[in-house]
């Protein structure tokens, strides 16, 4: 087997089953707010067009993707960044699910010969470590704390680190932390790409689910600076989140045509493209908005339900966008396992999300609280936390 195997640590929800073996729940239904799986429903026209074309599950998919896809997708790209130039043809690639994605693309980008670095946030979304692990790199953390807004400090990395890095990745707004970095900030990292010769790889599937203003995008970055080739920079998006599709595995990977190319043929290879029904129904997702702005407004109404009910019991602070509360209490292990025993209710310890640095664990003494579930569920998750808070 792979050596490298022994590298990967146990992902989350398999520390999460070993804090919680010894608990013997609350005799109430579980409330489980530790997964990011949006329990909104899937859009109605979605599945219908899945059922219309069921035909094409005698047809194998192309792993570029139909050419209407990749189309509609770069329509809605212009739409939501206001790009200067896109093109379906070389600036957009169909993707099974951005954590399919996001694995395979760190696998053909990275030249395992050098050991190069990939900086990502700590805390982050698992995959960026694993992918980087396996693919021969090392992964150097920044960590994202209350003291600088959780959005990372990028200037106290130091420039060896630079100089020997690969791939940088941001997630934005931040998996579990909520934050949205600026385009003044992206900029900088911009400018660092082109110093130190780094891919930039920008993690945007939380980028419509926010609350007073849309998140500034990496490539509507490039494109106010006149980048409209993308140079060394690349986006994943989702239907996930954004249309409540996360079994439907549809997403994209979209930016600079010299890298997306030799992905294309890692992707042959690799063997992930997606089945053609779901491509369609990916393309009446992408071509509406209607759905979107909905799903928004189901979002706000429990935020503004948690906020009144709770701001004073808890320490809850708004994300600036997402669907986490990134929460700050005494022991996040001792939090959650208090939670469990007397409501049932499951929350992410967040020293599970992050690694141990020498500037301690940024994860710690926080609990990731997805508002997943719906109103009523999460009406009663309000009435339960009162009861032993």
């Amino acid at each position: 087997m792979n050596p490298s195997l022994s590298l990967l640590h146990p992902y989350p929800f398999e520390k999460l089953n070993q804090l919680f073996q010894d608990i013997q729940p609350a005799n109430l239904p579980l409330i489980p707010l530790s997964i990011g799986e949006p329990k909104h429903p899937a859009p109605e026209f979605v599945k219908q067009a899945i059922i219309d074309q069921l035909n094409h599950l005698s047809s194998y998919p192309n792993s570029k993707g139909l050419p209407d896809l990749r189309r509609s997708i770069a329509d809605w790209l212009n739409r939501r960044f206001q790009l200067n130039h896109i093109s379906a043809e070389d600036h957009v690639l169909p993707v099974s699910g951005t954590r399919e994605a996001i694995f395979s693309f760190v696998q053909a980008c990275i030249n395992r010969d050098e050991a190069p670095y990939v900086v990502m946030p700590n805390p982050f979304y698992q995959i960026y470590e694993g992918a980087s692990l396996l693919a021969g790199a090392r992964p150097y953390f920044i960590n994202c704390t209350e003291a600088n807004q959780y959005l990372g400090d990028f200037d106290a990395v130091p420039a060896e680190v630079w100089e020997k890095t690969a791939l940088l990745f941001v997630c934005t707004p931040g998996n579990p932390t909520g934050a949205v970095l600026s385009g003044e900030q992206l900029k900088k990292l911009i400018a660092l790409s082109d110093q130190y010769d780094f891919v930039i790889a920008s993690d945007e599937c939380y980028s419509e689910l926010w609350f007073d203003e849309a998140p500034v995008g990496l490539l509507q970055v490039c494109a106010e600076i006149g980048r409209d080739d993308y140079k060394n920079c690349v986006v994943f998006h989702s239907l996930s989140k954004r249309s409540n599709l996360p079994g439907l595995r549809s997403g994209f990977i979209a930016g600079d045509a010299t890298l997306l190319k030799p992905y294309l043929q890692y992707r042959t290879y690799h063997g992930a493209a997606m089945p053609v029904q779901h491509q369609l129904a990916s393309i009446a997702a992408w071509n509406d908005e209607t759905h979107v702005e909905e799903n928004r407004q189901l979002y706000r109404a429990k935020f503004e339900l948690f906020q009144h009910e709770l701001g004073g019991l808890l320490a809850l602070q708004k994300p600036d966008a997402g669907f986490y509360y990134w929460l700050n209490v005494e022991d996040d292990e001792k939090f959650s396992r208090m939670l469990l025993q007397h409501a049932n209710i499951k929350v992410l310890p967040g020293r599970y999300l992050s690694r141990n640095t020498e500037h301690g664990n940024p994860g710690e003494n926080h609990v990731r609280m997805a508002l997943v579930a719906d109103i009523a569920q999460c009406e009663e998750v309000v009435r339960r936390l009162k009861t032993i808070l």
